[in-house]
């Protein structure tokens, strides 16, 4: 295997005209573990205090059938997800196979990041993968089987979210997945647990200023975004300006160092994880380009499991859990926690 392109601590990209260092106390930390966190993500594919080790994720070729060309989109509102059930069930009271088999077997799979820093992110230095979304599956495992300790991540790119799910390779993806009506006729999605939109990354304004650039302002440049991202999608629809893939948004924060993209489009909350990690970089102060509702997504057939999701996430919302986690983990660079996304409910299964 080829490892993986190493930043040098002291290399400067071309053109921004400043020596890097890896600075003092977290953010330094930080900024020097950008390299590790590329490193460690090719090198395992999952950690935590118990969790079992899994492969090392490869890219995978999506097989889903697409809908054939001209098929109606059978929703208008992408948000809304199945009624949640009316309490959190005893395991012994349910009935539902799909989780009556995650029950035998004594563990919750759930498809996750390892590079999304704050949502899901593996620490370079104690190799765990932590974050948003990670918190929100800890939880859903705690519900279901009595106890954090018994989920297992597995390391999927953005790409990989939609087919892992499609051949049962994950029991749940927690991915920073934006709900659209496209995905809801492959998959199921919980009710919206966070709220983001699509902005910019670029390079910090050496006097300090936030730059308000936009997406117009960047005709004839290389902006990257992840594959197999509603991001890409967005950015190639975008007159004179160069779409650049990248495997993940980690691989897009490379690209950038090395000057081979002029600017990095991506969620808000992914964005701000990045600029933590690399201080010469900022974003944008320009209104977000869309909106971006994220859901839990399921296999399609099962509405059961969503719906025991759904109960879950409408009670961490009301009793303070959802707010914990967000000042846990987003506080900080994002400000005081809002109020939750209300769920919407009521899809016909």
């Amino acid at each position: 295997m080829t490892p993986p392109t190493r930043v040098p601590s002291s290399w400067s990209p071309p053109g921004r005209g400043h020596g890097r260092r890896g600075g003092q106390g977290r953010q330094g930390r930080l900024v020097a573990g950008v390299v590790g966190v590329v490193a460690a993500v090719a090198l395992s594919a999952c950690t935590g205090v118990t969790y079992a080790e899994t492969p090392l994720p490869t890219p995978q070729v999506t097989t889903t059938t697409p809908a054939p060309a001209g098929t109606p989109v059978t929703c208008d509102n992408a948000t809304q997800s199945y009624d949640p059930l009316p309490s959190i069930p005893a395991s012994s009271a349910i009935t539902d196979r799909s989780v009556r088999a995650i029950l035998e077997r004594g563990h919750l799979v759930v498809g996750v990041s390892a590079d999304t820093y704050l949502f899901g992110a593996r620490d370079p230095f104690t190799s765990r993968i932590e974050g948003f979304d990670i918190d929100i599956a800890r939880a859903v495992a705690k519900s279901l089987l009595g106890s954090e300790s018994k989920l297992r991540l597995r390391v999927i790119t953005a790409a990989d979210r939609l087919q892992v799910l499609a051949d049962r390779e994950v029991d749940m993806v927690a991915r920073n997945m934006t709900m659209t009506c496209a995905r809801w006729q492959e998959i199921a999605f919980s009710a919206e647990y966070y709220h983001s939109g699509q902005k910019l990354l670029v390079a910090k304004d050496p006097g300090g200023a936030v730059p308000d650039t936009g997406l117009e302002d960047l005709e004839g440049k290389r902006v990257c975004a992840p594959r197999g991202t509603s991001t890409l999608e967005k950015l190639r629809t975008v007159s004179g300006v160069e779409a650049v893939p990248a495997v993940d948004h980690t691989g897009c924060l490379v690209l950038f160092q090395q000057g081979k993209a002029d600017a990095i489009t991506g969620d808000d909350t992914v964005l701000a994880g990045l600029a933590a990690q690399d201080p010469y970089t900022v974003v944008s102060s320009a209104p977000a380009i869309t909106d971006e509702p994220y859901g839990l997504g399921f296999n399609k057939e099962d509405v059961y499991l969503t719906r025991y999701v759904n109960r879950l996430l409408a009670d961490m919302k009301a009793d303070g859990r959802w707010k914990a986690i967000y000042n846990r983990w987003l506080a900080e660079p994002l400000g005081p926690a809002p109020a939750p996304p209300a769920g919407v409910h009521g899809r016909d299964a």
